[in-house]
């Protein structure tokens, strides 16, 4: 199939005949502009990723995204691709929005350990499912992201250093290729696009089913410690030498947040300027918590929820907003965390800052260790990652983008100059440099050969100047 490269001008008469190709066979909906539903359709979780596309796809099969991604090659279109929401680049008028929530097949395989998803698929669903069976998988601090995208991204969760990223714990992927054939890639059959996908994100085919392995987690010794801002240094400060040599089956992070007075704050923490010490550990309910312990002994908690917890109820350690939000967002990885380095990032997110979170995650562990499979995930080699989010929009007043990058710079000293590519942020060009550099030159060449041969006219990911393999790949 001979395909025409995408432009960046509107064509009507392209995006007509697109359309009309569509119309022939689409089990799903195609949307326009101007149809009453167009613009229902194009808000996601993130509700400062402005999505206007020329048409919206939203597909009820696989035979949908098949068709979709053939005709916009077809017709020299680039396509975006969109599950839950939360992330997902925006699409501009010459671009299609391609949605695959409706692809929300879920089951669960207690004998192999493992589940097979859709691309629609929240982890919230899998950890009911895999509850029922004693099983769960390696979510994120947020049970209402996509399993696909978050794992294509991949995947630090609350587990982390125990059990590494979700994406070293997959089993075989369904693809859509950018030229519309629909393959599946496992280690022994396209082991380049299995390879890519997990860590390299979504620009080389679109996921239309996933297996990866469950783990036996029934309960996890997990929670919260809650300190007032005047406590932080003292915390901050124990915390970092209590955890310089903690042991795999315990992951943690530290976050300064500056929390607003709405009523779903808990009272105690509503409208005050915190810190918060999370805290995982996945074995002996019955086993001490000497971290937990000794970090109580440093200053009065304002709230302390540490305990045995569900499993399935995870996603209480982060609690994370559940509502669609317009937000920005900026990461990046640490090679330490020194005492200056403490102080530092103290100063940087001060009680009066629009920043309003400014977290630490503690990696190492299995997360440094090459998994039994290798895959493209990045970054292995940091010890800590950097990152902060605030509410608003990437432009316009008030730029709180330039607030969070302050933060990083203050950091600057300590950092790796990379970033995760699930913590980069806006994809632009602060974020594509981070993560190129985590990937590290090897790995970064592969990723850019393969998408060459993929996708040589960038049918996939209309914002691919700006992701790991950008302006390079063309």
């Amino acid at each position: 199939m001979t395909s025409t490269a995408p432009t960046t001008t509107r064509d009507p008469s392209r995006h007509a005949r697109l359309h009309a190709t569509l119309t022939q066979g689409l089990d799903g909906e195609i949307l326009s502009p101007g149809e009453p539903a167009y613009g229902a359709a194009l808000p996601g979780f993130n509700l400062a990723l402005a999505h206007r596309p020329a048409l919206v796809v939203r597909a009820r099969t696989v035979a949908d995204v098949v068709a979709t991604v053939r005709a916009a090659a077809d017709q020299g279109v680039r396509v975006g691709v969109r599950s839950t929401g939360h992330s997902a680049p925006p699409t501009g008028p010459d671009d299609v929005l391609l949605d695959v929530a409706a692809l929300d097949r879920l089951s669960v395989d207690p004998d192999a350990r493992t589940a097979t998803v859709g691309p629609g698929v929240a982890w919230a669903t899998v950890l009911e499912a895999g509850a029922a069976w004693g099983l769960g998988g390696l979510c994120g601090s947020s049970p209402h992201v996509g399993v696909v995208g978050y794992t294509l991204g991949g995947g630090l969760g609350p587990l982390a250093r125990t059990f590494g990223f979700a994406a070293d714990h997959v089993r075989s992927m369904d693809v859509v290729t950018p030229s519309g054939e629909l393959v599946t890639a496992t280690p022994d059959r396209h082991e380049d696009l299995f390879w890519a996908l997990r860590g390299g994100g979504g620009a080389f085919g679109v996921v239309v089913a996933m297996t990866f392995d469950l783990f036996p987690l029934r309960a996890v010794r997990a929670g919260t410690l809650w300190f007032d801002v005047d406590d932080a240094p003292a915390v901050l400060h124990r915390w970092r030498e209590l955890t310089s040599t903690l042991a795999d089956d315990v992951s943690t992070s530290v976050a300064r947040l500056n929390l607003p007075p709405l009523p779903d704050v808990p009272e105690p923490l509503r409208g005050r300027a915190v810190l918060v010490v999370r805290y995982v550990r996945h074995g002996d309910l019955a086993a001490p918590d000497p971290v937990v312990d000794a970090l109580r002994q440093v200053s009065p908690t304002l709230l302390d929820t540490v305990g045995d917890l569900p499993y399935a109820l995870i996603g209480a350690l982060h609690a994370d907003p559940e509502d669609p939000m317009p937000f920005v967002e900026r990461g990046g990885l640490l090679r330490e965390l020194t005492e200056d380095a403490v102080d530092t990032f103290l100063g940087a997110v001060p009680p009066d800052s629009p920043v309003l979170a400014g977290e630490i995650r503690l990696l190492g562990g299995t997360l440094a260790r090459p998994p039994a499979v290798p895959n493209a995930v990045g970054g292995r080699d940091a010890a800590y990652t950097l990152f902060t989010g605030a509410l608003g929009s990437p432009v316009g007043p008030p730029d709180v983008a330039v607030h969070l990058q302050a933060v990083h710079d203050a950091m600057a000293p300590w950092a790796t100059g990379g970033s995760l590519l699930n913590f980069a942020g806006p994809r632009d060009d602060v974020s594509a440099p981070l993560v190129r550099d985590a990937y590290g030159p090897a790995t970064y060449d592969r990723l850019v050969t393969l998408r060459r041969q993929l996708d040589p006219h960038g049918v996939l990911d209309p914002s691919a100047r700006w992701s790991v393999v950008g302006g390079d790949a063309r």
